[in-house]
């Protein structure tokens, strides 16, 4: 966006990456919904479809605010006239340092995850995003043991219910694999890896975007397809290595096959979970898929920003951050504007996106001294993504965030094929849920945009045979 704005001056992306994520067939679906792919590309593709933008890879050491000057790990300093902070969010680890702990991030750990599955019998995902459920039901072969601090699966994404729905999927044998991905995929594999430095092998890379899992072979070493037992309403109390354990002469369980017998475990794993629900289990690796938070670590130091709760650096509704010149997007900031009633920040791609595209035209606007109007696409939350297979668009306040106890649902459900929630409050809609091929985001996008009373339809809202798009038109 930087380039197309200012085709004279330099653009320098600093990035600590070989590979540059690209975002690729992008389909606007509806006024704000778009869909899009994220594939890896070299980054001398940018550099040739862009000649005013150059490629600098390497980590940054120091952000030197006050003389608008970049330090990078290899020792150059860059000065720049705007500045925009794209650093993400790096994985929240259950513990550091353990090399049974995977955090599943980025197209590094996804491989590592890859090259330790193949050997395992059994492991443990904690977690309840969107990762936790896009691992367990990818993953064959291999017993699995998901622990979730909530009373239903998915809990950032659905509520109960919705979980239900899919839960079942989970229980039912997976349909034919995929066709396979016809798209070329960079790694970081094969490149000199003696030169990663330490300081190099602690940089994340991009996060995963919506289908990393496809074209990864999720395949531990049994014959079966799905055995996944769920551990809900726990956390992890404490981490033991085998050794550790031995001594400690504690006792842990076997995969339970029946929920009322519980047997002692007799096989000798490399690491065991204690959870604070009482129970141990071994496993051969633990997953961490607890969330992310913001990577606003490398630019602290000397610089005083002001954090938001969450930790990332704060933004106003023209992604300006505390000090002079520096914007931040995607998952490094917090939204600090007065939030449109039916939008909310979440840590996704579409919005990580929609911020960078509108962060180039504010700093593009500021440098001519035009004035910018904020973006439409945060009027509205919205996020279409896959999971288990189904189709699932989230719209406005889908989980009633922040509408206390004054509000009503509507739900309709078919088994196996859809699930459709309406958050209501005093007869206007306020967010949806659409799992399945409802073909109605368009139509409840318009109604929660345009906040019409709807109290007069009641129930008929959902009601399967009234066409509703026609309706609404």
């Amino acid at each position: 966006q930087l380039a197309t704005q200012f085709p004279s001056e330099d653009i320098l992306l600093i990035t600590a990456s070989p590979v540059i994520k690209a975002v690729t067939n992008f389909k606007q679906i509806s006024k704000i919904l778009e869909e899009f792919d994220v594939e890896e590309q070299s980054s001398t593709m940018l550099e040739k479809r862009f000649p005013n933008i150059k490629v600098i890879e390497s980590g940054v050491k120091q952000l030197k605010s006050e003389e608008h000057c970049i330090v990078t790990e290899d020792g150059n300093q860059h000065v720049y006239k705007k500045l925009c902070l794209c650093a993400g969010a790096k994985p929240k680890l259950i513990c550091e340092g353990n090399p049974y702990v995977l955090g599943i991030r980025d197209t590094d750990s996804a491989q590592e995850f890859q090259k330790q599955l193949t050997k395992a019998k059994r492991i443990m995902i904690i977690g309840n995003g969107g990762i936790a459920l896009e691992l367990v039901y990818e993953i064959e072969g291999c017993e699995v043991i998901w622990a979730i601090k909530d009373k239903a699966i998915g809990n950032t994404f659905f509520d109960a219910g919705a979980a239900e729905f899919l839960t079942s999927k989970l229980i039912a044998e997976k349909p034919e694999a995929k066709i396979a991905q016809k798209r070329t995929r960079y790694t970081t594999e094969g490149r000199k890896k003696e030169a990663r430095s330490k300081s190099k092998a602690d940089n994340v890379g991009s996060a995963l975007g919506p289908d990393w899992h496809e074209g990864l072979n999720l395949k531990g070493t049994k014959e079966f397809s799905h055995k996944i037992h769920l551990e809900t309403m726990c956390e992890v109390k404490k981490i033991y290595l085998q050794d550790e354990f031995r001594i400690l002469k504690k006792k842990s369980f076997t995969f339970p096959r029946d929920p009322k017998s519980v047997t002692t475990d007799t096989e000798m794993w490399p690491v065991y979970v204690e959870l604070t629900n009482e129970k141990i289990y071994g496993c051969d690796f633990i997953v961490s898929a607890t969330g992310v938070t913001p990577n606003v670590e490398p630019f602290l130091h000397g610089n005083s920003f002001n954090l938001g709760e969450d930790g990332g650096l704060k933004v106003d509704d023209h992604m300006h951050t505390s000090l002079p010149d520096v914007y931040a997007a995607g998952d490094i900031c917090t939204a600090s504007w007065q939030l449109s009633p039916v939008w909310q920040q979440m840590r996704l791609w579409t919005q990580a996106r929609q911020m960078g595209w509108y962060a180039a035209k504010c700093m593009a606007a500021a440098s001519l001294g035009d004035s910018i109007d904020m973006d439409f696409s945060f009027e509205l939350f919205a996020h279409v993504t896959k999971f288990f297979n189904y189709k699932v668009v989230l719209l406005g306040k889908y989980n009633a965030q922040g509408l206390g106890s004054d509000h009503e649902l509507m739900l309709r459900c078919t088994k196996g094929q859809e699930y459709i929630k309406v958050v209501m409050q005093n007869g206007r809609m306020m967010g949806a849920v659409l799992i399945g091929e409802t073909d109605l985001e368009e139509t409840f996008e318009n109604l929660i945009l345009n906040q019409m009373n709807l109290s007069s339809y009641g129930e008929d809202l959902l009601d399967p045979n009234i066409d509703i798009e026609d309706y609404f038109d």
